[in-house]
């Protein structure tokens, strides 16, 4: 596969992603990625699907710099302190071990992996 088209694969499950995320809709609907679809994704769909986090996670910052939310209504600003130093093939191959490591949490959903396996303890360290 050439880099163009990892690239085109990546911005279109970015996008997805984004566009999942913007619809208005009801808990229920909204698709859950699980470390089924993560174990079972490319390289460049697990890259994008963090760029989408970490871009929710910017905008939501920079919306909210002047006047950040109490940590009761928003994770994000914990979140984002907690996975201080991690990069994009950082955090991916922290979920690709987590997961390799145990086969029988594959329900657990991505995001319950990044926040309890890197970012609560980021914060411990990042106090």
């Amino acid at each position: 596969m050439t880099m163009k088209l990892q690239m085109r694969s990546a911005l279109a499950a970015t996008c997805m992603t984004l566009a999942m995320i913007a619809l208005p809709a009801r808990a229920a609907e909204v698709p859950l990625v699980t470390g089924e679809q993560w174990t079972t994704s490319s390289e460049a769909v697990k890259k994008a699907y963090l760029v989408g986090i970490a871009n929710l996670v910017q905008v939501q910052s920079a919306y909210h710099a002047a006047n950040p939310p109490p940590d009761a209504q928003s994770f994000v600003p914990r979140l984002a302190k907690g996975m201080q130093g991690q990069t994009l093939d950082s955090v991916r191959e922290g979920l690709d071990r987590w997961y390799a490591a145990n086969p029988t949490k594959l329900k657990r959903p991505v995001l319950d992996t990044i926040w309890f396996e890197m970012a609560v303890p980021g914060l411990q360290k990042n106090k």
